[in-house]
């Protein structure tokens, strides 16, 4: 693009530029383009190699806090009472020919089928890896028992972590899962559930990839009419994910890792990379159709677009690193995947794409698709035509700027509404599809057995007690407000001297406000000896408690770091705070829409899942640092743009449709993209990965078709000149370590708008 650049005396045009940080990397990334492809391509190799079977070695879980008292307590529990916290449930079906037997006892005591579930838990017991096994045959629980009589359950538990424990569940599950004599089993229990949640991401994922990959090329080839320019994207997308699952597959040796994290790897690993790489070839084309010859148009694309790619990436990365203070593993692994592959795609753009530029030179713009469509003339003029849209656009907006800040607004705030009632719950085997076997064996737990499996509050007791302490506790905690009933203690089994536990039944949803006011009560309930509560409610509210005190610190990180880069970029204080404000509003409509499908349920058969009446704690929070990220992403393109301009300019009004001139349908074509890859990865059966796509994917197109459209050129209207204010020290502070899409060191003073906007259209139009 051809610009006029003015500079301060003693200058600062081309040697000073040479000399500059970006000088070198210039170099390094254009001096050997062949052997940098080739030494690119043998890493990506590795990487293949590196990451292979990663989502194997990963977990299903981690929505609990590690350090919780709950989570001490299951772990205690586990260790003393295996038998009490049984993770595998073998469901014994006799069959529909009904609820009695012979003599009017129930189907599932007749000698047959008892003698037959007798053999299946003598069996389970014996396998190595298992521990705590107990039936109803052997116990004579009622609450093990459906209430037809025509099924029974078989508990136990798989020890060890979560990747042994579900080695153990591939191991054994063929050997019992279907007919036995008289008989037909079923798996289920949270191990089954885990696991099998793992097999459906890992199927879904796939086929959201083979989805959206030739949906994106489809929608660059439309974007750059070249097919050649619109590969190089792609190819930046693959490196970056590749290269991802091997960081992953490395740190799983250390930690932790969430499968669901393969998801955010693929939607941020294709997205970004395209943004990138869209912001960079685009820009790299304009160089060319102003005259530059190929290597001084790459110097100058890495100087400028270069320089806002990289200060992109790192406000996302930022935001994604904010999640890195949760204790929830699963939020951590987010920020371990989206780190990893937004600075691979900043790296892959910045070195790959530069040497196959130089390497392309103008035959980047070969096998023009376009052309078969429409008359050379037309295809030439189309950016041209769709820039002085997105101009007129924002002379209009900016006009009615008033009108057009409030009533925006408003409709982003009404929007968000629905989220000011959202109610907070945990995962559980209903984000599975209903055909899902795991699933299907809850449903009937659920539905057919008495009481509400799984849905008790476990109070651990250790220390020494007497029979009559014991059975006092027992009676204070039955007479808590909200307890339907309490049974215990427990002391036998494995438990030794000073460990017993209770067995606490609420009234009313197993993880609602009255389970989660009993948590409460029965932690602040006096006791002789030690106690411990746990149970899903008490994980519940260990979980937001976690979120609750971390979370002030993670929405400091995230918004102290976007001040201080936005206004490394602009050299103003007040566009940070817009930044900041006029993100935040972005993401209403997505928190709005999720509690008002995802919660409430409607649009639950259109999109095929299960609502459960709340929102998993975790979820919100990893869907603002995604979608907040993101629209930082965008943020940054068009702010760089209308900063260059205004380098160039000083027209404030000019410099706002200049940028939304030439940004507008960049970002557009970008966030359209970026939403295809999301909404096929909110195709997953996985109702939590499904609200993180389809979510996601709705944030950044209101970010990019309202925010970006007509809430910032409103705001800078009404701002003004002072959009560009900032404090004499922090000026200062600016014109030595600031960060511009601009070559120019010094801002110039004003020049006729007309002049210099015309000067760069005319060479702009043409690429």
């Amino acid at each position: 693009m051809a610009e006029v650049k003015k500079t301060a005396p003693g200058g600062a045009g081309t040697p000073a530029q040479a000399g500059s940080p970006g000088g070198g990397w210039t170099r390094f990334a254009t001096a050997r383009p062949r052997l940098t492809l080739l030494v690119a391509l043998v890493l990506t190799a590795l990487a293949v190699l590196a990451g292979g079977g990663v989502a194997d070695r990963m977990g299903s879980g981690g929505w609990e806090d590690p350090t919780a008292e709950s989570t001490y307590a299951t772990k205690a529990l586990e260790r003393e009472f295996p038998g009490s916290q049984p993770n595998l449930l073998l469901l014994v079906d006799t069959g529909a020919e009904g609820a009695a037997g012979a003599g009017g006892t129930a189907a599932v005591d007749a000698p047959a089928v008892a003698a037959e579930a007798r053999k299946l838990a003598e069996r389970l017991a014996a396998e190595p890896g298992v521990d705590g096994v107990g039936s109803y045959w052997s116990t004579g629980s009622p609450a093990l028992r459906s209430e037809d009589g025509r099924q029974a359950v078989i508990a136990a538990r798989i020890a060890g972590e979560e990747k042994d424990a579900a080695a153990v569940l591939d191991r054994i599950a063929p050997e019992y899962r279907g007919a036995h004599g008289p008989v037909e089993v079923s798996l289920g229990g949270g191990l089954a559930v885990r696991h099998e949640m793992q097999t459906v991401i890992q199927e879904d994922l796939l086929r959201a990839e083979l989805i959206a990959l030739p949906l994106t090329l489809v929608l660059l080839v439309m974007v750059f009419g070249s097919a050649v320019a619109a590969l190089l994207p792609l190819g930046v997308g693959i490196v970056a994910i590749l290269g991802t699952n091997a960081v992953l597959r490395g740190i799983t040796e250390f930690t932790d890792v969430s499968v669901f994290a393969q998801n955010l790897t693929t939607a941020l690993g294709l997205g970004l990379a395209i943004d990138y790489a869209l912001f960079v070839v685009r820009r790299y084309r304009e160089e060319l159709a102003a005259g530059a010859d190929t290597h001084t148009a790459v110097r100058t694309t890495l100087r400028t677009a270069g320089r806002t790619v990289l200060f992109s990436a790192l406000t996302v990365a930022v935001s994604l690193s904010a999640m890195l203070v949760f204790p929830q593993y699963f939020l951590r692994s987010f920020a371990y995947a989206g780190i990893a592959v937004v600075l691979l795609a900043a790296t892959a753009a910045l070195t790959l794409l530069p040497a196959a530029l130089v390497l392309l030179g103008d035959r980047v713009n070969a096998l023009d698709l376009r052309r078969l469509l429409r008359r050379r003339g037309r295809a030439d003029g189309a950016g041209s035509e769709a820039g002085a849209a997105w101009a007129k656009a924002a002379a209009l907006v900016m006009r009615r700027a008033p009108v057009f800040a409030v009533l925006t607004t408003a409709g982003l705030v009404l929007l968000g509404l629905p989220f000011l009632g959202v109610k907070f719950g945990t995962a559980d085997d209903r984000q599975l599809p209903v055909t899902a076997s795991s699933r299907v064996v809850q449903d009937q737990l659920r539905d057919g057995f008495p009481g509400n499996p799984g849905g008790g509050i476990t109070v651990l007791a250790e220390g020494s007690a007497t029979p009559a302490q014991y059975a006092a506790y027992r009676e204070r905690i039955a007479a808590l407000d909200g307890v339907a009933r309490a049974d215990g203690p427990v002391t036998a089994g494995s438990g030794g001297p000073g460990h017993a536990y209770f067995t606490v039944v609420p009234e009313g949803e197993t993880v609602g406000a009255a389970a989660q006011r009993v948590v409460g009560e029965l932690r602040a309930a006096p006791a002789p000896f030690d106690t411990s509560v746990t149970g899903q409610s008490a994980v519940l509210v260990d979980s937001k408690d976690a979120l609750a005190e971390r979370l002030p610190w993670a929405a400091a990180i995230v918004v102290l770091v976007t001040l201080l880069l936005v206004f490394l970029l602009t050299g103003s204080v007040v566009i940070p705070l817009q930044a900041v404000v006029l993100n935040a509003l972005s993401l209403t409509a997505m928190f709005g829409a999720v509690v008002w499908v995802f919660q409430e349920g409607h649009l639950a058969g259109l999109l095929g899942f299960t609502s459960t009446g709340d929102i998993e704690t975790t979820l919100p929070v990893l869907m603002f640092c995604v979608a907040f990220g993101l629209s930082m992403d965008y943020g940054v393109f068009l702010l760089s743009r209308i900063k260059e301009e205004y380098d160039a300019t000083g027209d404030h009004e000019h410099s706002v449709r200049f940028g939304l001139r030439h940004t507008g349908g960049l970002i557009t074509a970008a966030a359209v993209i970026l939403a295809v890859v999301m909404v096929a990865i909110g195709t997953s059966r996985v109702t939590n990965t499904k609200m993180l796509g389809l979510g996601v994917a709705l944030a950044v197109l209101m970010d990019a078709m309202v925010v970006r459209s007509l809430l910032v050129p409103s705001v800078m209207k009404l701002t003004g000149r002072l959009t560009w204010w900032a404090p004499a020290p922090l000026r200062r502070f600016h014109d030595r370590f600031g960060i511009s899409e601009s070559d120019a060191s010094a801002a110039p003073a004003p020049e006729d708008p007309g002049t210099a906007g015309e000067r760069r259209e005319t060479a702009t139009a043409r690429a």
